[in-house]
């Protein structure tokens, strides 16, 4: 009885260290998909929140692509602007009541984890502030993580919200939150969904305004605003200021818990209200 014991003993000790040998083998695999040409990916989780500290090498917004493939063709494509944007190339979008005094800027991509984190925790907040004229909000969306994670969904994404956007800002703003949510968002280190059109419409089929919209399907599937989203990565790419996302700016003042890393964007409801009604004060 004690030998066996022993024996079940000495095998359950080894199916730990094997399992914990597995664990850290995932994590470096992980760690390795996350450095790429020197870009470091950095998952905060500081005081509740995810954010994605980003670096590139030569500037590189994650908008170059090889010759030849669709975003290759789309650095090259006419420009379309989608209605409720505005600016030479349609790369202010600005959303809310004009004559609000207040502007909260939020700087995204579509594949960033933290991104999500904020969205479903704060989103329908900022949604409703919006409505109320808190503030009128300035979205900036970037593409970095295309280039750090390797894929293209989240430029893809931003295609998809452009059209969205074409159709009224009340879609863009439900199309965006729905693509952040938990149902929807892919996991940065699995599949890169959102490069897949049709991922792309069955999320969009949750919005009664995009559902069955065939003006709006024919924009996603044919890349109607692929040289558009590239616009909108680049003029992201050009805000020296920003260097992780989320990073959400009320006028001039970044609303955030203080990190090596930087500011690390609210992830409550309280914490988020908290910040704006101080930054307003100012």
């Amino acid at each position: 009885m004690s030998n066996r014991n022993n024996q079940a003993n000495k095998q359950a000790a080894r199916e730990r260290l094997r399992a914990e040998r597995a664990r850290q083998a995932k994590k470096e695999k992980v760690r390795r998909q996350l450095i790429v040409g020197g870009a470091i990916v950095a998952v905060l989780a500081i005081a509740g929140g995810i954010g994605v500290a980003f670096a590139t090498m030569g500037g590189d917004s994650g908008s170059s692509v090889a010759s030849g493939d669709e975003w290759g063709k789309a650095e090259k494509a006419k420009l379309v602007k989608p209605a409720n944007s505005s600016g030479a190339n349609g790369t202010t979008v600005v959303i809310g009541k004009s004559d609000a005094k207040n502007t909260l800027n939020l700087f995204e991509d579509p594949r960033c984890p933290g991104c999500a984190n904020f969205e479903q925790n704060v989103g329908q907040t900022v949604e409703k502030d919006i409505k109320d004229g808190k503030y009128k909000a300035s979205y900036h969306l970037g593409t970095f993580l295309d280039a750090n994670l390797k894929g293209t969904g989240s430029k893809n994404a931003l295609s998809a919200l452009g059209a969205a956007l074409n159709v009224s800002p009340d879609a863009f703003l439900k199309y965006k939150f729905a693509l952040y949510s938990k149902k929807y968002h892919p996991d940065e280190t699995g599949p890169d969904k959102f490069a897949d059109d049709s991922y792309l419409l069955k999320v969009a089929d949750t919005i009664p305004a995009l559902k069955g919209n065939a003006a709006f399907q024919k924009a996603v599937k044919s890349g109607t605003y692929d040289r558009w989203a590239l616009e909108m990565s680049d003029a992201f790419s050009a805000v020296k200021d920003v260097t992780s996302t989320p990073t959400i700016k009320l006028n001039d003042t970044v609303l955030g818990t203080d990190s090596p890393q930087g500011k690390v964007a609210p992830s409550s409801v309280a914490a988020f209200n908290s910040m704006v009604d101080k930054a307003l004060k100012k």
